[in-house]
Order: C-alpha cells, then structure tokens, then sequence
C-alpha cells in the first residue's frame, strides 16, 4: 500500500473510571482570545449549591470542530430516533459571569 494514503492510526485508551462517565445536566461555556472551557455540572432539585464535575479546556479551533461534530451526530440521531424535543427549563440563576450559556 502506498504511504501516502495510509493514514496514521492512533491508539486511545479509556481508563474504567473515565469510562463510567459523570452525569452533567447544565453546561457553562466560556471564552477568551485563545480558549474556550466548558464545564460541566450536575444540579440537583432542592439543592442551592452544585460543583463543577468536569472541566474541558478547548481551542477556538477545537471547539468549532466539537460543535460540527455535535451537530451531525444530533443530526443522526434525530434521522433514526425522531425529532429531539427542546423543553423551556426555568431560568437558573448563575454567578459564574456574563459569558456563561447552558
């Protein structure tokens, strides 16, 4: 086969607690020139406080190919399940900065 259509294969390990994941319910997105973070958080009902769970630190490069990547995979998803139905969540009041989103 010819070397230059052989792509390089990378080999990805998924440690066991990674791959039990963590439940996450709103996300906060923030940004700057050169970053943008995603964290991740599991707010409970009746519960005033919550913790972050998960911080994903991307670059603006990355978190454009992240958002094209979730759009066609919602896209897939909606072909073979059905329309994913946006419900109205109340509004949460956030002090984490006027750039947060959910």
């Amino acid at each position: 086969m010819n070397n230059s259509n052989q792509q390089e294969q990378i080999n990805i390990e998924l440690d066991e607690k990674i791959a039990e994941g963590i439940y996450s319910n709103l996300a906060i997105i923030n940004h700057s020139s050169s970053e943008f973070v995603l964290d991740f958080v599991c707010i409970m009902p009746g519960v005033p406080k919550a913790k972050v769970k998960s911080r994903i630190v991307l670059t603006p490069q990355h978190a454009k190919r992240l958002l094209k990547a979730i759009g066609e995979n919602i896209h897939r998803f909606e072909v073979a399940h059905g329309e994913i139905k946006d419900v109205e969540q109340p509004q949460i009041p956030l002090n984490f900065g006027p750039a947060g989103q959910a």
